[in-house]
């Protein structure tokens, strides 16, 4: 879960500048080696900006970094 916890810490600090959004969050996280792209996309399936918010990030440990829209922020989810 320390995968997560790091991603969460990095994207958080994010989510304070004005101009944050899903795209920047979405950089942030490429940057990261750890995030495991194929089943984020598969997890992400229907995303919606305008619903969602953000994407839930899927790290190679199987824990997620995980999008909470009512505190606007992310929180790390151990692997299910």
């Amino acid at each position: 879960m320390s995968h997560a916890q790091s991603l969460v810490r990095a994207l958080n600090a994010l989510t304070k500048l004005p101009q944050f959004s899903y795209r920047t969050a979405r950089a942030a996280a490429r940057q990261d080696e750890n995030v495991d792209w194929p089943r984020t996309k598969a997890h992400n399936d229907g995303f919606n900006v305008e619903v969602d918010g953000c994407e839930t990030f899927v790290m190679r440990d199987g824990s997620q970094c995980q999008w909470m829209p009512g505190s606007n922020s992310y929180v790390a989810r151990p692997p299910r």
